[in-house]
C-alpha cells in the first residue's frame, strides 16, 4: 500500500485540482468510469462539508492499494459556519454512493473529518 496526501486552501479554483488529482488515483487503482465518478463526487462533497462546517484549510490522506481509502480532515477554523440543509444533502450522498462514510465530530459537534473507502 502507499499513502498519497495533499493540503489545500478551501476556494473553488483547487476543489477542480483535487477532482483531477482523485480521478488519476482512481485510475491507478482500476475503477471504472462510473465509480471514479462518483469517488471524485464523494471527496467533493466532503471538502464542502469542512468549508460549510468554518474550515479554510483541508488535508486529504489516500492509501493507495487494492482500493482506495481516504480521510478529508478541516485543519485550520475561521471561516463562516453555514447552517443549511446542504450538509445533510452531503451526508446522504456520501453514504449512498460509497456506503462505508465516518463522520468524526470535534468537541464543538461540527464534523472535522470524514473517512471512506471505495
Amino acid at each position: 500500500m502507499e499513502k498519497f496526501s495533499v493540503s489545500l486552501p478551501l476556494t473553488g479554483e483547487y476543489l477542480t485540482t483535487v477532482r483531477l488529482t482523485v480521478g488519476g488515483l482512481c485510475s491507478l487503482v482500476g475503477f471504472d468510469v462510473d465509480t471514479a465518478e462518483d469517488y471524485k463526487v464523494c471527496v467533493t462533497e466532503s471538502l464542502l462539508i469542512l468549508k460549510r462546517n468554518g474550515f479554510l484549510y483541508a488535508s486529504l490522506d489516500f492509501t493507495v492499494g487494492e482500493t482506495l481509502s481516504c480521510a478529508v480532515c478541516g485543519t485550520e477554523k475561521g471561516g463562516e459556519k453555514e447552517d443549511s440543509m446542504e450538509d445533510d444533502i452531503s451526508r446522504a450522498l456520501l453514504s449512498a454512493l460509497v456506503g462505508n462514510v465516518e463522520f468524526v465530530q470535534g468537541v464543538d459537534g461540527n464534523v472535522e473529518k470524514i473517512v471512506f473507502e471505495g
